[in-house]
This record gives C-alpha cells, structure tokens and sequence, in this order.
C-alpha cells in the first residue's frame, strides 16, 4: 500500500462521515500538502476496487466513501443527508427468496430527514 492509500484508507475509516473526494483531498492536504486531486480519486479507487472502503452512490449526488462495517444507509430525499443505521440482517432472507448464494447487498433507504419536515411544516404555515 502506498503512503497514499494508506493516508485515504485512514481517513475513511476513522471517519464517522460519509466523505466525498473532494472532502478527502481536503483533509489529506493537511499531511501532504502538494497532493493533487486526480491523486486522490486514483488511491480511492484503487481502494475501493480492492474491496478496502465503501462507495455510495447515489444519483445526482458525487460518490461518498464509507468503512467495510456491514451497515445500511438513510438517504434524505431533500438535502442529500446520508446517516448511518442498522436494520436486521438480511442475508438469510434474500438467499431463500433468490435460492443461490450471492455476493453481497445495499440497502439504501431514501426518506425526508426531520430537518427537512420541519423546514416544510414551517413553510406551510
């Protein structure tokens, strides 16, 4: 692993957010200030094809980067919040339903976050 995947490697998974590229280069910049950005998207994806982080994506919103802890997603309609959160596994469920072994699954569940119902509410009064 080069100082560079390691550096982004560390940065994802001790991150307790879902972090963009962009906030990655950022954040990288602070031990290795002349790191440039296609820099970053190369270690991430070498990272991320190596099986070592998470991608999520979402449409019409850039990629975020996650750690490997097995862990679904609630993706605000509105703003584009992503939040952590944890429902029953469902692996034994969906082998029976697809009656063969498959690779691996991502629940993303989309809602509209509490800060936003509340910004609507006020809006309607």
């Amino acid at each position: 692993m080069t100082k560079y995947e390691r550096e982004i490697y560390h940065i994802v998974t001790n991150s307790a957010k879902h972090l963009t590229v962009e906030q990655i280069h950022a954040e990288i910049k602070n031990k290795y200030p002349k790191i440039v950005i296609a820099t970053v998207y190369n270690n991430v994806n070498k990272l991320w094809k190596a099986g070592l982080i998470h991608k999520i994506s979402v449409e019409n919103m850039p990629d975020r980067y996650d750690q490997m802890i097995k862990h679904d997603h609630l993706i605000c309609q509105k703003c584009g919040r992503l939040t952590d959160i944890s429902f029953a596994d469902l692996t034994a469920s969906l082998r029976r339903q697809m009656g063969e072994e498959f690779l691996s699954y991502e629940l993303k569940v989309f809602h509209i976050c509490p800060d936003c119902r509340n910004q609507e509410s006020q809006n309607d009064r």
